[in-house]
């Protein structure tokens, strides 16, 4: 495209839809600059490999760059016409009319010229062809097979079937056009826009999908296009304005100032109808938001933020009621009218949305049952002996035959036959009339071409896009996140504390579970003193303390549980990095586990009476503050692998059940069999429950035994002291060593030996314990990385 943009130094650049949304009233209603046509508008159409007939010219009020670059080779034609004359200057301005022009020629698809031969350059143009997808389907039956008596080999597995959920779709969607996918439940819209958006594996699908006649690398399609799903997938807490803010922080380059990006999002703002609404949160089932046709226009704004070359989207008018869902398809021909290739699918469209599509697709069981203009959809039926009523809805009409020839054994299999022969029949006077339509720019000439009009395509920062091929397999790839891992972690770590700013309720929560806890111990064991029954009686409390910090830290399985599917969706598309997420995910939860163990060991410390004074406290804020970490690690990494809360808890709680078991509490690490040692050093709670051990018994002039309290805990401590000191004496005199009341028979370091806690220091069981909180973080990222992969088998 730059061979052509460099010899017009006149060249003007065409505003982008967002900076011509300024000139919108604020009133939260949506304005369109160009009227809207109707579907019986169209001239008749038809072909499934056919495109239909250009748009009317009356759905656009300003030049586009295809029109420009027509009006130059017109003008070029004239002056060669004309050699001995002197040469004319042309002065072509955006909007304007040039020497001889009409008033059609400021539509996207006039045709002007000798002969009608010049005809206008279509940018953009995406075609699909033979599009077949099938899905293997075993047969529902018994879950055990039946024995096979009186036979001596046993019964082969039945072989799965092959399901076909998309039968040779043929079709193209066309730059500034809206190509609408229709059909019953089950016909194959969502799979066919997944096949579209590369979101099917290419060994399972089998066709080809090219844009302007080129494959496209994937990570080019993620970069140039969106795809919005049927779900709204929000974070309810943020208000409209944040959501789409954050979302241009994402996809815009770090190269464009801030100012201008806010300035973007305030036109989407206005461009969406979202001004009244722009200061009112999302909101969910607890709290009170925008409304559904307001939440779907920020779910597509979210996606278009960085004006996409192509959009997908999957029932965006799904759940909403005729005014909503006119008013959203309203703004996707605004989309698709700045010069965007606009693709859903649509359940069934009302009347005056059939009036603001071009081109339409009906699938039935994965076949095309009609692919053509709205307008052509009374002829197609008539000729099938089906002719539309008056004063009804044509795609009413189609959808209800359908359905009806669907209850029949032989399906819609006449009608698709119908169409195959009425493109045939229409298929030579439709080519001749697309014959000036064709896509006359390479791939990497359009998407330049686009830039240069006004599309910020996210990671094209300086206008050129290096489109990988087969000739150039050497070229540098597209640039695959619109910023830096740095900025990407700042503005997620910043999203997500606004989140927890409002939601504080959580966070109080976990902080009263935690005092609540630590009342509990310390109200148990309060003031415990040096005898065998502390001793004991420590034991207990540090085992039930650390594996307290454990389960407490279950609470964070249900929160990337939550965002899930938001994270999905702006992965997809290289919203930003997964380490960004991983990051920023751990440096918003970690205050909250500092706030939460000085809570812990401030109401336990002191009340139980542990030993160590200030090193000794600071010790044990680290080691809750360690196992926090630890088990908050392995809570994120689990929900990282499973798919709900209702299976993930029950994960959580007996898995934490067996690390207590092998933590050494129970059962010394000398008395564990072998076979099962290995999962004593996995255990999350063996590390910090030793390092307290230790923190409490490591000093060796402390005693914990005296005298006659060597018989406690033993038969013999019933008996009376006197004869206590009289066994004392015996002993005494049996052994050779003098064994008084006052004499320490236990130690710390002793107790410890006992407890076979002598293999780490306290400081290595510490640092141990940090080293398992970081590597459940990598588990957690390596498990976003495979089980993120947003495709089909």
């Amino acid at each position: 495209m730059s061979r052509f943009v460099d010899k017009l130094p006149f060249f003007d650049r065409r505003a982008s839809p967002m900076e011509e949304a300024d000139d919108i009233p604020r009133s939260g209603l949506l304005h369109l600059h160009g009227g809207h046509h109707h579907y019986n508008h169209h001239q008749p159409q038809q072909g499934a490999m056919m495109a239909p007939e250009p748009s009317p010219p009356t759905k656009h009020s300003s030049s586009t760059l295809a029109q420009l670059l027509k009006r130059v080779n017109d003008a070029r034609s004239d002056a060669a016409s004309s050699a001995n004359s002197s040469p004319s200057h042309y002065t072509i301005e955006l909007g304007a009319s040039v020497p001889g022009s009409t008033g059609s020629d400021s539509g996207r698809t006039s045709h002007v010229g000798v002969g009608g031969d010049v005809g206008a350059l279509l940018p953009f143009v995406l075609k699909f062809t033979d599009l077949t997808y099938s899905v293997k389907q075993r047969k529902k039956g018994p879950c055990l097979p039946a024995l096979p008596f009186g036979r001596g080999d046993a019964a082969e597995p039945e072989a799965p079937r092959m399901k076909t959920l998309l039968d040779n779709i043929s079709g193209e969607a066309r730059e500034g056009e809206i190509m609408a996918v229709l059909g019953a439940s089950g016909s194959g819209k969502s799979t066919l826009i997944d096949a579209l958006a590369n979101r099917i594996r290419k060994e399972s699908l089998h066709g080809s999908v090219t844009l302007n006649g080129e494959s496209m690398d994937n990570n080019l399609l993620k970069v140039i296009s969106a795809y919005v799903m049927q779900d709204d997938l929000l974070y309810p807490m943020l208000t409209v304005e944040e959501t789409l803010m954050f979302s241009a922080e994402f996809r815009l380059p770090r190269s464009l100032p801030g100012k201008e990006k806010k300035k973007r999002v305030q036109a989407l703002i206005d461009q969406l109808g979202l001004r009244n609404a722009a200061n009112t949160i999302i909101g969910d089932e607890g709290h009170r938001g925008v409304s559904g046709g307001e939440r779907r226009r920020v779910s597509i704004g979210v996606d278009i933020i960085h004006d996409p070359i192509v959009l997908f989207l999957d029932e965006p008018t799904s759940g909403l009621d005729s005014t909503s869902a006119f008013m959203v398809v309203k703004v996707l021909q605004r989309i698709a009218q700045s010069g965007s290739v606009v693709v859903m699918s649509i359940h069934q469209p009302s009347y005056r949305i059939l009036g603001l599509l071009d081109r339409l697709l009906f699938l039935s069981r994965g076949q095309t049952v009609y692919y053509g203009s709205p307008g052509s959809l009374s002829s197609f039926f008539h000729d099938f002996g089906k002719p539309i009523h008056d004063n009804e809805n044509p795609t009413e009409f189609a959808l209800d035959l359908v359905r009806e020839l669907e209850t029949m054994p032989e399906g819609a299999s006449d009608l698709v036959e119908h169409n195959k022969s009425w493109q045939k029949r229409m298929g030579p006077k439709i080519k001749h009339a697309d014959d000036g339509g064709k896509p006359s720019l390479s791939l990497k000439e359009a998407i330049s071409a686009s830039i240069s009009r006004g599309k910020l395509v996210s990671g094209a920062t300086d206008g050129n896009v290096t489109v990988p091929s087969e000739l150039s397999a050497t070229d540098s790839a597209v640039t695959k996140f619109a910023n830096p891992f740095w900025i990407e972690m700042g503005v997620l770590t910043r999203r997500a504390f606004i989140n927890t700013k409002r939601t504080p309720e959580i966070f109080v929560i976990r902080l009263g579970a935690v005092l609540i806890t630590g009342f509990i111990l310390a109200t148990i064991f309060w003031r415990l003193d040096d005898s065998p029954k502390g001793v004991e009686e420590r034991l207990g409390f540090f085992a039930i303390a650390m594996s307290t910090m454990f389960y407490t830290c279950s609470d964070a399985l249900p929160v990337f549980l939550n965002e899930r599917y938001i994270f999905l969706r702006e992965t997809a598309y290289n919203a930003y990095r997964r380490s960004s997420y991983v990051l920023s995910h751990t440096v918003v939860g970690f205050p909250s586990l500092i706030v939460l163990s000085f809570a812990f060991a401030v109401t336990t410390f002191f009340a139980v009476g542990l030993a160590g004074g200030a090193q000794g406290f600071f010790f044990f804020v680290a080691i809750v503050l360690a196992s926090f970490w630890a088990g908050s690690g392995f809570a994120t990494f689990l929900s990282g692998v499973v798919t709900n809360v209702q299976l993930g808890f029950p994960v959580v709680v007996s898995t934490l059940a067996y690390f207590l078991l092998f933590s050494g509490f129970f059962i010394n690490r000398d008395r564990i069999p072998k076979y099962w040692l290995w999962f004593h050093y996995a255990s999350l709670v063996k590390y910090p429950y030793e390092a307290v051990m230790m923190n409490e018994f490591s000093d060796p002039a402390r005693c914990f035994v005296r005298g006659v309290q060597m018989f406690d805990n033993t038969p013999l401590a019933v008996l009376p002291v006197p004869l206590k000191v009289r066994l004392l004496r015996a002993m005494s005199s049996s052994l050779g060593i003098n064994i008084g009341t006052n004499t320490c028979i236990t130690t710390g370091p002793d107790f410890l030996r006992q407890q076979a806690v002598t293999d780490l220091t306290k400081w290595d069981c510490l640092w141990i314990t940090v080293a398992w909180g970081f590597l459940f973080r990598i588990l957690f990222y390596i498990a976003l990385v495979l089980g993120s992969r947003n495709k089909r088998r």
